[in-house]
């Protein structure tokens, strides 16, 4: 989750937000949106590996 933190703050300083829909801005949005995928599919990982212990301990 570390690496996809830094890379979205990377990919944030490289967006202008001057001309946030040109071409140039691209790249640094799709880095600024894939991140942010990973660190939510993380969390919802996290969040079932907490149900799965609560399960199997309460079984």
């Amino acid at each position: 989750m570390a690496i996809a933190s830094g890379l979205l703050v990377f990919n944030t300083l490289k967006i202008d937000f001057e001309h946030l829909f040109s071409n140039q801005n691209m790249v640094p949005l799709i880095g600024v949106l894939a991140p942010l995928i990973v660190i939510v599919l993380l969390l919802i990982l996290l969040i079932s590996k907490k149900i799965q212990e609560k399960s199997v301990s309460n079984s």
